[in-house]
């Protein structure tokens, strides 16, 4: 049997005052899964480019998403198996 699914992740961005915000949210299907958070803040003595923080911001939030992801399968595990599950991330 062949399933085929569709994920998507999207990204959304707020900068203000030298500081930028970005959540990612995974939709599996046509609901919301799992939420990333990652946050840049622009050093003083440094240029402000916002295309850099935007960067920053969210490769944080991936990397978040992808943690809480692991997490979350790992509690879909230990529910199915009613055994702890460590998974290595």
């Amino acid at each position: 049997m062949r399933t085929e699914d569709r994920w998507s992740v999207e990204v959304y961005l707020d900068e203000h005052d030298g500081e930028t915000h970005a959540e990612a949210r995974l939709v599996a299907g046509d609901a919301e899964r799992v939420r990333g958070r990652g946050r840049a803040r622009c050093n003083p003595a440094d240029w402000d480019v916002p295309r850099i923080g935007a960067e920053l911001a969210t490769s944080r939030a991936l990397s978040d998403l992808a943690h809480r992801l692991l997490d979350l399968a790992a509690a879909d595990i230990e529910g199915v198996t009613h055994e702890h599950v460590t998974l290595i991330r």
